[in-house]
């Protein structure tokens, strides 16, 4: 772990790496546009060629990589009460913070009499990536296909990535299902945004692609954008402690470790103006990781992704942390909700002691699915309102056009465009 105080020669410099902006890593750029390219020509091919690849899973053809109806089946039987239970109770919770969340037409009358307003449909066909490999994120599945659901799509397809024999988690199987999923395959990586976006013989193309992944996930659906739309850029798990001497050093050390966990480009870091609260939270760090079990995950995270940081004030720690921009954010102080009002970049902000982030990871009702990797400055993370589309309603009679021509036509003239006005006065004229 990398611990930086205020009182060194270098700190200037060593905190201005954390004023981030999202950036696809070295090399993973160039990869990713040869996949999007090889689907977009080769289609169900380069998908199985390219599971394979990566995956080492042997599909025999392009329809084997649709999760069947027998596979749902035995994926509900495998799984135990108590895991249904969880699920469900997930489920309950974000699909109630969904449906509290959808925008609703209305209509309203401009100055000029022309009635204005919005309505919100969904979208017809999406696609939502869920991770899989060594942690299938069965929770990723409420946190997103739900949404889906409650904003009525009437077709959501989902891509995870299998394992070596060519099957999904049943866990997984089971909370896609139950959270509304019409379509499930099994592919992953940059190859599944493709297929999604572009469409090859076994899978329709849908209109917008959700969900979080790894950093080819991620770049897939930057390049991808325009092609489809996209909800966002999330990539590998991040979280960021804000505390000063009032926080718990063992809660604080079981946050940084629950998102070390991840491993890959997890990152976590600890900010405090306690410099005996930074010494308790490295210690219990080290006693904590020794009794966990994923040890090779939280030894290259804790290596290469942690960071302690000892500020000279809290105000310091505030810009930190909008300099970061963190996916997650647990927040502990005297004055917490006067530190909240100032924090302008998090994903989501977690208050409190007793407000551990696995619990919005899996229960609590707001979409885990945030920005990372200094996205947070431009993205918010993701809401139901997503899965809608606006349309603008405008309706006019004779009175209203009456009043709204001669202003158009003003418009038209500064602008150069006569047409444009006199689209407008014509109706007034020839009534």
């Amino acid at each position: 772990m990398r611990t930086i105080r205020y009182t060194q020669e270098d700190y200037s410099s060593a905190i201005a790496e954390l004023d981030r902006r999202s950036a696809p890593p070295a090399g993973v750029e160039a990869i990713v546009t040869d996949v999007i390219a090889n689907v977009r020509e080769h289609g169900d091919q380069a998908i199985l060629e390219l599971s394979k690849k990566f995956d080492g899973a042997d599909f025999a053809d392009g329809a084997a990589l649709r999760v069947t109806d027998e596979e749902l089946a035995a994926a509900v039987d495998a799984v135990d009460d108590a895991t249904k239970a969880a699920i469900a109770a997930s489920r309950e919770n974000v699909t109630d913070f969904a449906e509290k969340s959808l925008r609703q037409d209305w209509t309203s009358t401009n100055a000029q009499g022309a009635i204005v307003g919005e309505r919100f449909l969904p979208f017809e066909r999406v696609g939502i990536y869920v991770p899989g490999g060594s942690a299938p994120l069965v929770s990723t599945s409420n946190m997103t296909v739900c949404l889906a659901k409650a904003a009525g799509c009437p077709e959501i397809v989902v891509m995870t990535p299998p394992g070596p024999d060519g099957t999904v988690n049943p866990a997984l199987l089971y909370a896609l299902q139950e959270a509304g999923a019409t379509e499930i395959y099994k592919i992953g990586g940059a190859q599944a945004v493709a297929a999604m976006s572009l469409g090859t013989e076994t899978i329709q193309p849908v209109l917008k692609v959700y969900g979080p992944g790894n950093s080819f996930v991620v770049e897939a659906k930057r390049q991808l954008f325009g092609v489809v739309a996209v909800d966002l850029l999330p990539g590998p798990s991040e979280v960021v402690v804000l505390s000063d001497k009032t926080g718990n050093p063992a809660y604080i050390a079981a946050d940084l470790l629950a998102q070390a966990e991840h491993g890959g480009d997890s990152g976590m870091g600890f900010i405090t103006d306690s410099e005996e609260l930074l010494e308790a939270v490295k210690t219990q760090i080290e006693e904590q990781a020794q009794t966990l079990s994923r040890q090779a995950q939280l030894e290259k995270s804790l290596r290469d992704g942690a960071w302690l940081i000892l500020v000279e004030s809290m105000d310091d720690g505030i810009d930190l942390v909008n300099a970061y921009a963190p996916e997650h954010l647990s927040l502990v102080a005297e004055d917490e909700d006067a530190i909240m009002d100032r924090v302008r970049t998090a994903g989501a902000i977690f208050v409190g002691d007793y407000a551990p982030v696995a619990v919005g990871d899996f229960l609590a009702g707001p979409s885990h699915e945030l920005p990372t990797g200094g996205a947070g400055k431009s993205f918010p993370g993701l809401t139901v309102d997503q899965f809608q589309r606006r349309t603008s309603i405008v309706r006019m009679d004779q009175d209203s056009i009456a009043k709204s021509a001669p202003i158009v036509d003003i418009f038209a003239k500064v602008e150069g465009l006569d047409a444009h006005g006199r689209s407008a006065t014509i109706r007034v004229e020839q009534p």
